[in-house]
């Protein structure tokens, strides 16, 4: 795997681009500019890797679009050294942007195709703070719980009790909530006595989040 000049003039290219459409903590734009999305495209496809488009991957699913990605990790307001729960691994690229942020990253795929292929290209690119799960996303992972943040990269037809459930109080989980091709993208913060604050974020386009494996 290369990343050239041209790679990396291209991704500041894609930066200033998701700025100017909104994304604003330079944490996440410089985790956009440091991480290679085309690590996670086919060779034959790498020329679409740094537009602002999503892109098919196999199995049904799709490589979000970065302004999306940078987006929804913008709304985890995320420190250095978070534990973060994130549901649909895909390409592997979320996850590789929340471990250039320093999170402590839970990854879980329902697809065994996209879950060795993307532990396969991250193990590749170095990165050593993220666990990977092959598993039903609606179950999450008890077994690490509580999460500081958790994210979910498909449309949920709702908000999973499950994953409400280990979120630490104070913590944020991030999600595009609808059962139809277009969901709301909804932040859901839990309060120390267990209740949850509902903000909402306007409308996105997820492949649809599906249950078992």
């Amino acid at each position: 795997m290369q990343d050239t000049y041209r790679h990396k003039g291209m991704r500041n290219q894609l930066v200033k681009e998701i700025a100017h459409k909104g994304i604003t903590d330079q944490q996440v734009l410089e985790a956009v500019r440091d991480v290679p999305r085309h690590f996670f495209f086919d060779s034959a496809f790498t020329e679409h890797a740094y537009d602002d488009k999503p892109f098919p991957i196999g199995s049904g699913q799709t490589i979000s679009q970065p302004f999306t990605v940078a987006f929804q990790t913008q709304l985890l307001e995320m420190k250095s050294g978070d534990k973060i729960l994130e549901i649909g691994t895909g390409s592997g690229y979320q996850a590789a942007i929340l471990a250039a942020m320093r999170a402590r990253v839970y990854t879980i795929e329902r697809h065994r195709d996209l879950y060795r292929k993307s532990q396969q290209i991250l193990e590749k690119m170095g990165y050593k703070r993220i666990q990977f799960f092959l598993g039903d996303g609606y179950e999450g992972k008890e077994a690490y719980s509580p999460y500081d943040k958790i994210i979910i990269t498909c449309g949920a037809p709702y908000m999973p009790e499950t994953l409400l459930n280990q979120l630490k109080p104070g913590g944020y989980i991030v999600a595009p909530i609808g059962e139809r091709s277009i969901q709301e993208m909804q932040r859901w913060q839990k309060q120390e006595d267990g209740e949850f604050i509902k903000s909402s974020y306007g409308n996105f386009s997820f492949v649809p989040m599906v249950k078992g494996k």
